[in-house]
């Protein structure tokens, strides 16, 4: 009798753990996140017990799944209110450069309770995790790689100041940055400071706080947790992590925690004066002199005039929701290749020209893809605004007794804007009802169709009818 090989046997087990980890284990109220068994890392995600692999079955997208659990029921209750108000003004928290809190709701039963929330998966890991890497291989970090990383920081941190009241981080660290493999920043835990300071002290047990780590205790500022510190603390942070991105380790000599010798080290190994001086700005010891966000965006070492390319590609993509689908590539075919795009002309010696068949087509629509990720943020000359969080226009949340069943819910109540709205009527074959389809395009350029179908009446088309359930067409 054959023995099976042991290379068939290993890639058996591995497929029957696979299939255990996408098991599915549980179901939001709605029926649309899944969560499997399968554990994921996202970093070091401060006060999260339990943090799952879940699949949102309505974008086709793996998600995050994350749980805080309280073992005291009746303190929490008697915050719910607290915590659903946090909740409902973080979901609004929308930024390329930071990772998006899609949905939340409670589960509250016997002696527990638990919050649940489901995050964005960022698949390519966290920043320190890259930095390690990069090391293997080279001495420091590409000088506009740095610059590219920070103004993406930079951009994230300034639109969480400038969110009125302010949305202090309080958790910046090279583990809660993740880098994915374009290029593009994304911060996590951004809930973790607002959650801390929204809950007594009573109900913080499973909020356990990044610095009692000890090996990221350089990340905070002396300041750090007393009453008076505020988003000076995030820029702190940043310039200690734009520190590790510029050096790619801090070297702590087999020590757990990093010491002062080894910052002053790092800052010392530093050959560009303007970097060196960017960065001690912001490990300032007075967080009164420290920079802001915004004002860091213009230091000699970031600010650079954005190109006239860039400029267009940001208004393109403003505005693509008023241009059909496929804009670029029908202009593309409607272009003669051979026509000059531009020209100099020179007295006395030929001029130099340009033809639309010398542009790469490919690199224009990776270029506007990068753009529409955030990857090449305007902020280094946009005037700061503060952000609004008004509660009235947050997400609804889950219902908790709705959890004891899978069945999802037959509607998801909208709070999306509408900013474009196209409308189409017709008749049946049988001329007897009316067809109305409504079109609209959402704020965040996904497509909703409505359809009803109507009676006519005097002339004139009467609801008669209630509302087919709304289907959403593919994505833009």
């Amino acid at each position: 009798m054959a023995v099976p090989e042991p290379d068939a046997r290993l890639a058996q087990e591995k497929e029957e753990e696979s299939e255990e980890e996408s098991e599915i284990l549980e179901e939001s109220p709605c029926g649309r996140w899944q969560k499997r068994r399968e554990q994921v890392n996202q970093g070091n995600m401060p006060g999260i017990q339990s943090t799952f692999l879940a699949m949102d079955t309505e974008e086709g997208v793996e998600v995050v799944w994350n749980e805080l659990l309280f073992t005291d029921k009746k303190a929490f209750k008697a915050h719910e209110e607290k915590i659903k108000t946090m909740f409902e003004q973080l979901v609004l928290v929308d930024h390329p450069n930071i990772v998006k809190l899609h949905k939340y709701w409670l589960d509250v039963k016997d002696l527990k309770a638990r919050v649940i929330f489901i995050t964005e998966y960022v698949s390519s890991g966290s920043l320190k995790q890259f930095l390690k890497k990069t090391k293997k291989n080279h001495k420091a970090m590409n000088a506009r790689a740095w610059k590219r990383w920070c103004t993406q920081i930079l951009s994230a941190l300034s639109f969480l100041h400038s969110c009125e009241p302010p949305i202090i981080h309080g958790n910046l660290t090279s583990d809660t940055i993740f880098i994915q493999h374009n290029g593009l920043i994304k911060i996590g835990s951004v809930w973790h400071r607002v959650f801390a300071n929204a809950l007594p002290d009573d109900l913080r047990s499973p909020i356990r706080i990044e610095r009692e780590e000890l090996r990221n205790l350089h990340f905070f500022p002396p300041e750090y947790g007393q009453k008076a510190d505020g988003t000076a603390v995030d820029i702190f942070s940043f310039g200690m992590c734009a520190l590790e991105m510029a050096v790619l380790e801090i070297q702590t000599n087999g020590d757990t925690r990093v010491s002062e010798e080894a910052i002053m080290r790092a800052r010392h190994s530093l050959d560009d004066p303007n970097m060196r001086e960017f960065i001690l700005s912001c490990l300032t010891l007075n967080p009164d002199k420290r920079p802001t966000a915004n004002n860091l965006l213009f230091h000699r070492v970031l600010f650079e005039v954005h190109s006239l390319k860039l400029l267009a590609a940001h208004c393109f993509i403003n505005n693509q929701y008023l241009m059909p689908e496929n804009v670029v590539e029908e202009k593309i075919k409607e272009l003669d290749l051979n026509m000059v795009m531009a020209e100099i002309r020179r007295e006395g010696r030929p001029g130099a020209q340009w033809r639309y068949s010398e542009v790469s087509f490919l690199e224009l629509d990776k270029f506007l893809e990068d753009v529409r990720n955030g990857i090449y943020p305007l902020m280094n000359f946009a005037v700061s605004r503060p952000h609004a969080l008004p509660r009235a226009l947050s997400q609804p949340q889950e219902d908790p007794q709705k959890a004891k069943t899978p069945t999802p819910e037959p509607f998801d109540v909208e709070t999306r804007k509408v900013v474009q709205m196209q409308c189409n009527m017709e008749l049946n074959e049988d001329k007897t009802q009316w067809h109305l389809t409504l079109l609209l395009i959402l704020e965040d350029k996904l497509h909703r169709q409505l359809s009803y179908d109507l009676l006519p009446s005097s002339g004139l088309p009467a609801f008669h009818a209630e509302p087919k359930q709304a289907k959403k067409m593919s994505k833009k």
